[in-house]
This record gives C-alpha cells, sequence and structure tokens, in this order.
C-alpha cells in the first residue's frame, strides 16, 4: 500500500509566484516520497488533495474489476 503525506514548505523554499503574492509557506501532497500535487497555499486543501490521493489508490489497489457506486 502506498504511504501518502503532506509536506510543508516555508521561507525561501516556497514557489517563487506564492511568494510574489506573499505566502510564505505551501504544502504538497507526497505520494511514497514523489511530490504528486500542490502546492495548495492552505493546509486544508492539501488535507483535502490527500484524501482524494487515497481514496483513487484505493481504488486502483481493488482492481477494475471492483465498480464504485
Amino acid at each position: 500500500m502506498s504511504h501518502v503525506d503532506v509536506m510543508s514548505l516555508v521561507g525561501t523554499a516556497v514557489p517563487e509566484a506564492l511568494r510574489a503574492d506573499g505566502h510564505m509557506a505551501c504544502w504538497f501532497v507526497v505520494v511514497d516520497g514523489v511530490m504528486r500535487s500542490g502546492p495548495f497555499t492552505s493546509r486544508e486543501a492539501a488535507g483535502a488533495s490527500k484524501a482524494i490521493w487515497h481514496l483513487e489508490l484505493s481504488r486502483r489497489q481493488r482492481g477494475p474489476q471492483v465498480l464504485l457506486a
């Protein structure tokens, strides 16, 4: 089973486009150590994306023969 985390970046590690808009922190969703989505400007948005990744990975693990309701 894949491992899904939320990673935060602060200060100069934040992408320049976000810093230019005044953001000094951002969040990414990391799956098995690889950045998969983001940057997000709120922890809540990153958490929502993490939940979607969990659902998608669970669906993939069950296989194509399973129909989702």
